[in-house]
């Protein structure tokens, strides 16, 4: 399995942010890093990101505070 981050605007509209794909092993590793770079995806644009297990969506989540 091969966990990614797909990054969305709030309609949808997909949002490549600069540097390469994070690829990660495991769930929790994704989400980890996640909780971490957030703050940076805002800024680069993204609204939203979904967790992808090898290019299935598992859930999409805000990437602003509630």
């Amino acid at each position: 399995m091969v966990f990614t981050w797909r990054y969305e605007k709030a309609d949808g509209t997909l949002v490549t942010p600069p540097g390469e794909q994070e690829e990660f092993s495991s769930q929790g590793d994704a989400e980890s890093w996640i909780g971490e770079a957030w703050k940076q995806l805002l800024e680069d644009g993204a609204d939203q990101a979904a967790l992808l297990d090898d290019g299935r969506e598992i859930y999409t989540m805000s990437l602003h505070a509630e």
